[in-house]
């Protein structure tokens, strides 16, 4: 059973449950009854769905901002990577050290220059990113030391090259979107029922009522964009960007 038909099932059950009590209540109460004697619930329901769906925004907003700061995060921890391996390729052969560090700005460049747009609209990274970073790990790894000097550094280099392996594996998994179809349907009927409910307040043409209902609904939207800027923490306004890379291998930039 899917996440949807059990979301509709439990929705409707419940609305049954509150719907049936209800009536069975009415058709209870007797002839002498005063309903204005009875308090008002609707402002309590009112104020209520307004708070809880402010802690579902905030919510939504904390970890879409969250994935955001990762995303950069393991771009700035790649390019920072990558760096180290090729300032610590000082201690090796001019032949050797060459190699590792035009591997390296091979890599940089294409990751920057074309795996980056690829990864913006698909929401994926590329074969070849990850052949040109196989060929860096090659380089690094199949160098046998021939000096204490390069044997002290060869360890340090691997393990930089994993970790630039390993943050961008974090970018990929970053590139997709955060939120999934269940959360945003929340969000959405959670926002018309909230500016809904403003109308159930007999709200008057007053000039001051009517203003406040208009920002009121465009914070709403202006939140509901926020989240949908931060959930593709690559693709959008706000998204991360190469500068890690861009600002430690300042030569490749085309």
């Amino acid at each position: 059973m899917s996440e949807w038909v059990v979301l509709s099932i439990a929705m409707a059950a419940a609305c049954a449950v509150v719907l049936t009590i209800t009536v069975i209540n009415h058709r209870r109460v007797g002839e002498d009854d005063d309903p204005s004697e009875t308090p008002s619930v609707i402002e309590y329901m009112t104020m209520m769905i307004g708070v809880v769906y402010a802690i579902v925004l905030g919510l939504a907003i904390a970890g879409v901002w969250e994935a955001r700061s990762a995303a950069q995060e393991s771009v700035r921890h790649e390019a920072q990577a990558l760096h180290e391996v090729s300032a610590r390729a000082e201690v090796y052969p001019a032949e050797v050290r060459a190699r590792i560090r035009d591997d390296v700005d091979a890599y940089v460049s294409y990751a920057v220059n074309t795996e980056w747009d690829h990864m913006v609209e698909k929401g994926q990274l590329t074969d070849q990113g990850t052949r040109l970073l196989e060929r860096v790990r090659r380089d690094v790894t199949h160098y046998v030391p021939k000096t204490d000097h390069e044997g002290q550094a060869y360890q340090p280099l691997v393990d930089q090259v994993a970790a630039a392996d390993d943050a961008r594996g974090a970018r990929g998994q970053g590139a997709e979107a955060t939120m999934p179809g269940v959360v945003w349907f929340g969000l959405i009927s959670g926002a018309l029922v909230t500016v809904g409910l403003i109308f159930t307040l007999q709200i008057r043409r007053t000039f001051r009522e009517l203003l406040l209902a208009g920002l009121f609904s465009a914070l709403i939207a202006f939140l509901l964009f926020l989240i949908w800027d931060f959930d593709a923490p690559f693709g959008r306004g706000l998204a991360a960007t190469a500068g890690p890379f861009t600002d430690l291998f300042p030569h490749i930039v085309n």
